[in-house]
């Protein structure tokens, strides 16, 4: 096809500010999808995504549309919105042109959008801004039209105004995109080659890896032998075609044009976001910005009955087929047997999953808190990389702790700006600097540790600002840490899934909240037990759960009684002792769902 008459694009939006729904509506008139087999949030085709109401995988489709008797092809990536994705929506926004910069009229700039605009400028796309909801009571058209336009530094009247519910300014939108996008450009220098950039891929069970890609330069047909520059794999192309927006087959897809190859390949770690194909008997350089994407947040991962760890390890196999980002190797607990320490992009890359592993392969599983990686120097001058509080080394053998700090800029009304400021400080947050932001909003930039990140405070930030706060951060070098490890022990038995590291100023406060949270859950034994928090080398918490209280005062049919109480005492004494002995072989059970409500604080 004529390279002048395509167009690449995707969409830059924050979560729920429409850009599923619009796509919907983009897909409805270009009549991609008949109007019988349309559904809402179309593009999300995992469960869990229309569930959430997020894009967790970007959907590529191909539309059609004529705009002047000239017929166009309009290919759209629908990439992720949330800040784990970030590295997939770099990649993504790699194999576009140009750019919707899609903002909520009712809610404006949010701080995560911002960061997925600075990628787009700094990878050279044309920008179309856009406001979407304008059909809400609570739109505020005028005011966020100029705060779009002051960040754009552009002329309000060049911002477009959508609906993605009613359909209202699509057309035009379609028709802006024609004209505002340039085509894609072909390198004359490289005809006889092939270079096609891998921004997402699939995994199917007959037909095994699928990649996304879009094609710099060349042609990719069935039968062709490729190679991927990162992995040096090679394999023979079984079939290409494009997205509408299922997968349809086609004799090639050309310089310009987005589609899919089928490699036949069925072992993980091949495929990766960023990765080059090219020829495997002419290859060409590989194109630029690749980038292994790293895990920031870990947490083990165990199965419930322990005779499911095979079918854990298959499926985080069959997973990791679909999705590289995340990574996994073997570990074992006394406590809760043999399991997995998985390594994720963030909270919600490690929620996504874990809840994955459950739907899709119907597993049970124990969860353990979420932790990430520090560097010790211990006193005999030894360096360690723990990523796990369980390995934490005991407090007198360290000299110093080095852990990862991020990068944050939180927007904001400005009426919760003194009641964020305490909240920061209670993170160890570093406010460099606080600035307007449009009418009556604030943008704050701070440094903070990532472990206080981590500490339930997006949710804390959200209460705090009755929603209206957003966030965006990237991870940023290593700094000194005071912090220790903190045990929880349940019956005098260390349970490795509460194991935490803490700040050394907070682990009395962190040692009483979560044993006594631990209290409230945990189910009541048939003997007493006691929940303490271990830290620094002492006791500094403690709890005592009490025995159901059932005292037996009958044999058989008879009761003992008739005013001889020698032998009710009698008979309590035999049932002490009997109690007794069954708390010295008897282990506390912890059930899944304790585990879970521990993860997720705020359950009761």
């Amino acid at each position: 096809m004529d390279l002048r008459h395509i167009r690449n694009f995707s969409i830059i939006a924050h979560i729920d500010h429409g850009k599923s729904t619009l796509a919907d509506r983009m897909l409805e008139i270009t009549h991609t999808i008949e109007a019988r087999k349309m559904r809402a949030q179309f593009l999300d085709s995992m469960e869990l995504e229309r569930e959430r109401g997020i894009t967790i995988k970007m959907q590529p489709v191909r539309m059609e549309y004529v705009l002047n008797e000239q017929n166009y092809v309009l290919n759209l990536i629908d990439t992720p919105g949330h800040i784990d994705f970030s590295y997939e929506v770099s990649r993504a926004l790699k194999a576009v042109e140009g750019s919707i910069l899609l903002v909520d009229a009712t809610q404006g700039v949010q701080a995560q959008t911002l960061t997925t605009l600075e990628m787009a400028r700094e990878s050279g796309l044309v920008i179309i801004p856009v406001l979407s909801k304008i059909d809400s009571p609570l739109a505020r058209i005028d005011e966020v039209k100029m705060e779009v336009a002051l960040l754009l530094d552009i002329d309000p009247d060049d911002i477009l105004e959508v609906s993605g519910k009613t359909g209202e300014g699509v057309e035009r939108l379609l028709s802006e995109i024609i004209k505002r996008i340039p085509p894609p450009e072909h390198d004359e220098k490289t005809k006889d080659g092939v270079r096609a950039l891998v921004f997402d891929f699939k995994y199917d069970n007959h037909r095994g890896v699928i990649v996304y890609v879009r094609v710099f330069d060349g042609h990719l047909k069935k039968g062709d032998s490729l190679l991927f520059s990162v992995s040096g794999e090679k394999f023979i192309s079984l079939e290409v075609g494009i997205f509408s927006p299922e997968e349809n087959p086609k004799s090639s897809i050309d310089a310009g044009e987005i589609g899919y190859i089928v490699t036949g390949i069925k072992r993980p770690g091949i495929a990766s976001v960023g990765d080059t194909i090219t020829l495997s008997k002419k290859p060409l350089e590989a194109l630029p910005g690749y980038m292994n994407p790293k895990p920031v947040v870990w947490a083990s991962i165990y199965p419930e009955d322990a005779d499911d760890f095979p079918n854990l390890k298959l499926a985080l196999g069959k997973l990791r087929l679909s999705d590289s980002a995340f990574s996994y190797e073997e570990e074992s607990s006394g406590t809760l047997g043999k399991g997995f320490r998985l390594g994720f992009l963030g909270m919600l890359h490690l929620e996504i999953i874990t809840e994955r592993l459950k739907r899709e392969f119907g597993l049970h599983l124990v969860v353990t808190m979420p932790s990430i990686t520090y560097k010790v120097i211990l006193k005999s001058g030894v360096e360690k990389i723990i990523y796990s509080p369980h390995f934490f080394p005991e407090d007198g053998q360290i000299n110093k702790i080095y852990e990862p700090w991020v990068k944050v800029k939180i927007i904001t009304p400005v009426i919760y700006g003194s009641s964020l400021m305490p909240f920061l400080f209670d993170h160890e947050a570093v406010v460099h600097r606080t600035e307007n932001f449009g009418d009556n909003r604030s943008a704050i930039s701070l440094e903070m540790p990532l472990r206080e990140l981590m500490r339930n405070f997006f949710d804390d930030l959200k209460s705090i600002t009755s929603g209206y706060g957003s966030i965006s951060y990237e991870v940023g070098e290593y700094k000194e840490a005071d912090v220790v490890k903190l045990d929880i022990l349940v019956a005098d038995e260390e349970v490795v899934a509460f194991c935490r590291v803490v700040a050394r100023k907070r682990v009395e406060e962190e040692a009483r909240s979560q044993v006594e949270r631990l209290k409230s859950i945990i189910p009541r034994q048939q003997f007493p037990f006691k929940i303490q928090g271990k830290a620094l080398g002492r006791i500094i918490a403690s709890e005592s759960v009490s025995a159901f209280r059932k005292d037996v005062l009958m044999h058989g049919s008879k009761v003992v009684g008739g005013g001889d109480v020698s032998r009710k005492k009698k008979l309590l004494e035999k049932q002490k002792r009997g109690k007794a002995r069954m708390k010295e072989n008897a282990k506390v059970n912890i059930t899944q769902d304790v585990f879970l409500k521990m993860m997720r604080r705020g359950e009761n």
